[in-house]
């Protein structure tokens, strides 16, 4: 049984000519080719959002940059002291 599906695609000429020539030079299939780019796609995608959350973030709490490290600090503080009293529990 296929686990993969097959689709097609459209290309402009030079594009087409670019991804064939670096599918060649790092010997990948144009199939490994264009699975790596929307892996790196998604992952930017994902950064993307997870830095749009923080500014929005940011912005409703009104933290600003000199805030980061305290709160980080408090934090990494908080959750040590967590782990210390459920291990001596």
């Amino acid at each position: 049984m296929r686990t993969s599906k097959v689709i097609s695609i459209t290309l402009p000429p030079a594009m087409l000519r670019e991804a064939t020539r670096r599918a060649r030079r790092e010997g990948r299939t144009m199939s490994e080719l264009f699975r790596e780019a929307f892996r790196l796609y998604e992952s930017q995608r994902d950064w993307e959002e997870l830095r749009s959350y923080g500014r929005e973030t940011v912005e409703r709490l009104g933290i600003q940059e000199k805030d980061v490290v305290p709160l980080v600090r408090k934090w990494r503080r908080e959750q040590r002291e967590r782990r210390t009293h459920k291990v001596s529990a």
